[in-house]
């Protein structure tokens, strides 16, 4: 706290927001002056760590947290401080984490539960490292739930009818978004990379560099929550839909890891003659093993399955291999010490720090099982079978079903969020009951089609 105090003095900062990441990685907490949180009794109720997507909370709430949804203790920290750039008056934001009463972490916090999987590294001597890609659409600015989605318009005036990815124009016609983008970045010490135009219509990736899974979740959290600001600014609309128009790509969070040695940072992907080894092996081993175990994490959302098709730049099957972007665990090109996995199942819709700890978790689970993976892939992924689940109601009963992933996230945790998901996913049903017999009536492609529920609740609130 003494670090704290010290930075907020110095800033002269006249409001600080805390807040933690909900189960759907939103942001939560409260606006206090700098005399509350230095007096460190920030609470919030224990049940906000169960609010769905939709504000609702699941029917079995009281089964999971009892009837007297207690207080729990949220503890600042400082290495999540920051200016809040877009705010009126000198404001700071800082994450916390959620304490229960005895001073563990509770389980239900969805940054706990990371923290909790790289736990589980550091008692082996070892250390995650990730680095993150972050892809989003500019939108027009619409209140009409009914209404079709449409790419935000930039500088020319003309919306981009065409797939142009990687073009500089097409990143030029939102440039003093950008350039304002980049200005709060730094001011809130997120550490991206570079922005690239991606094949959909306005749509664009953020790149982060590695580091460390929390601070790295804790920057894509924050840069949410800028972009939105930021865009709103310029009269347009950023989400992280997984897939908000029916016609263009999805959006994804892409998460590159390696596992390196506490002691030396060595890679241990790597033998001392820069070959790979049975580590190496066995991590992949792990994500092809429990990938449709945790794909509700990584999918969690009923417009999340909408990415999932063939040809769409996003993964249908467990494949693995060599700088082969149709599969959904791939190894990038790189020197030795640089040797690392990519994972691409994750929607940009899933929270952060559940897409890091299930991959991680993943992986961990298959070095300490020594799963060994199946040959690479050269060819198209796509023309292998699906194999990944096709629906949230799929996907929640095969985490369900994985006592594996209920040890190492937490049975609590794992319950909690079955609970929730399920009770969206019922909301979600209800809604879609009579509209979808009307629309497979009139269009035959109906599934294709973006519901009014998915953009009521999912285009800003993720």
């Amino acid at each position: 706290m003494c670090a704290i105090r010290d930075w907020l003095n110095r800033h002269n900062f006249e409001e600080i927001e805390c807040l933690i990441p909900g189960i759907n990685g939103n942001s939560l907490g409260k606006l206090v002056y700098t005399e509350k949180l230095l007096k460190g009794d920030i609470r919030l109720p224990e049940a906000v760590l169960l609010q769905s997507i939709t504000g609702g909370y699941p029917e079995d709430f009281e089964d999971i947290l009892g009837v007297t949804d207690s207080d729990m203790i949220l503890t600042a920290d400082p290495e999540s401080a920051c200016v809040v750039p877009w705010a009126e008056k000198p404001t700071a934001q800082i994450v916390h984490d959620c304490h229960t009463h005895d001073g563990k972490m509770h389980p239900l916090s969805s940054r706990g539960v990371l923290k909790r999987v790289i736990g589980l590294f550091e008692k082996k001597g070892w250390r995650p490292v990730v680095a993150p890609e972050v892809e989003f659409y500019l939108i027009r600015q619409s209140l009409n739930s009914d209404s079709k989605l449409q790419p935000a318009t930039g500088r020319s005036g003309r919306a981009e009818k065409v797939r142009k990815s990687y073009t500089i124009e097409a990143i030029k016609e939102f440039d003093a978004l950008v350039r304002e983008v980049f200005l709060y970045c730094e001011s809130m010490a997120i550490d991206v990379d570079s922005i690239v135009d991606e094949s959909g219509a306005a749509q664009m990736e953020m790149n982060f560099l590695h580091g460390d899974p929390v601070n790295l979740a804790d920057q894509v959290f924050s840069f949410k929550r800028l972009l939105h600001e930021t865009a709103m600014k310029y009269g347009i609309f950023a989400t992280f839909m997984a897939k908000p128009m029916d016609r263009q790509p999805g959006s994804s969070i892409h998460i590159h890891q390696s596992i390196v040695r506490s002691e030396d940072g060595k890679n241990i992907f790597i033998d001392e003659h820069g070959n790979e080894n049975k580590f190496f092996r066995h991590y992949i081993g792990g994500l092809q093993k429990y990938t449709n175990a945790m794909m509700a994490l990584y999918a969690p959302n009923p417009n999340s399955y909408r990415r999932f098709k063939k040809g769409s730049a996003a993964p249908v099957n467990v494949n693995w291999g060599y700088d082969n972007r149709t599969v959904g665990i791939r190894i990038p090109a790189g020197s030795a010490d640089s040797k690392r996995v990519e994972n691409r199942f994750a929607g940009v819709d899933a929270n952060p720090y559940l897409v890091m700890a299930a991959t991680l978790a993943s992986g961990y689970l298959g070095m300490k099982m020594a799963i060994e993976p199946t040959a690479p892939l050269y060819g198209s992924s796509y023309d292998e079978e699906v194999s990944l689940p096709l629906s949230l109601e799929q996907a929640l009963q095969l985490l369900d079903e994985s006592e594996e992933v209920r040890k190492v996230l937490g049975n609590d945790f794992v319950e909690a969020f079955l609970a929730v998901k399920g009770f969206e996913y019922d909301e979600f049903s209800s809604s879609m009951g009579l509209m979808s017999r009307f629309y497979s009536m009139i269009f035959p492609q109906s599934n294709c089609l973006i519901s009014p529920w998915e953009r009521e609740h999912l285009l800003l609130n993720i």
